[in-house]
């Protein structure tokens, strides 16, 4: 395997494999979370899973206003629900709501209790906080303010309220009462089932990590470059001292094998000058000769 040899290099390997040791570990943790929470998510989300099975009962207020509208309603689902409900045994009804959400405890899962959407919500944010609201709902009905026949306050009353559902009032005194001063948290901590995906958000520092470590490495290799440069400024440097140190001695050298050629030459001189007196009487020899 390739090492590193400069710090810089060793900084962005290091930094790159804390990125992905944390990336993996972020994934298997989400993973791990959402295979747990997989299991343990109600099998009922509506009120057609409750219609298809039959393990877990389900039931309403005996004589409330959601029995009613089971047992005039004309939908097939609901009309299957309500053929279920009348036929159960034991029954399925119950006297008060109580009484349900205490049967609803006591069945660990077993027993389904269907009633008004305010009372149910309203529940879901009372201690000990272990029930909880399924699907959506299946009708849509409204409260009313009941004055005598004819009373001179039910057209003020009606206005009165219009005006308040169109400011918003009434919504926000009801996330008033039943949320901000519930005893269960906030208003989805009930509908909390399922893991979402990672965001950007949720490994931002990790990111910021690995920026960071890549900004150090740059700045280190910055460094290095700059003190590298400088030690081989001064190698070469060094080298070209020594070059120019050696070609002074190597000239000097040379200089001084010319000065011994010219004492040899010195030295032969005489020996010509001797020789021509010898030459310049041979030559007047021989004109003697002639002239004889």
């Amino acid at each position: 395997m390739h090492s590193f040899k400069s710090l810089s290099g060793r900084i962005v390997g290091g930094v790159w494999w804390f990125f992905t040791l944390i990336i993996i570990s972020s994934y298997t943790a989400n993973l791990a979370a959402f295979l747990t929470v997989e299991r343990m998510v109600s099998p009922i989300e509506s009120a057609e899973d409750l219609a298809k099975q039959t393990e877990i009962a389900y039931g309403t207020l005996d004589g409330g206003s959601t029995k009613e509208f089971f047992r005039r309603s004309k939908i097939a689902v609901f009309e299957k629900m309500w053929s279920y409900m009348k036929s159960a045994d034991p029954s399925v009804f119950v006297k008060t709501t109580d009484e349900g959400v205490v049967r609803v405890r006591k069945s660990k899962g077993r027993y389904a209790y269907l009633l008004e959407s305010t009372m149910n919500e309203y529940i879901e944010q009372r201690k000990p906080c272990d029930t909880m609201k399924v699907g959506g709902n299946l009708d849509s009905k409204g409260y009313g303010i009941a004055t005598p026949k004819g009373s001179a306050l039910r057209i003020p009353v009606n206005l009165a309220v219009l005006k308040l559902n169109e400011q918003a009032v009434l919504d926000k005194l009801k996330n008033k009462w039943w949320y901000d001063k519930g005893e269960c948290g906030s208003k989805d901590s009930g509908r909390k089932d399922k893991t979402s995906a990672l965001s950007l958000s949720n490994v931002a520092g990790v990111f910021y990590i690995l920026i960071g470590g890549l900004g150090l490495a740059m700045l280190v290799a910055l460094v290095e470059f700059c003190y590298k440069s400088r030690i081989e400024s001064r190698r070469m440097k060094q080298i070209i001292d020594a070059a120019m140190l050696s070609s002074t001695l190597s000239r000097m050298t040379r200089t001084g094998s010319g000065g011994e050629n010219g004492r040899v030459v010195a030295h032969d001189f005489p020996k010509a000058a001797q020789t021509l007196p010898c030459m310049s009487q041979a030559a007047g020899m021989g004109l003697s000769t002639t002239g004889m």
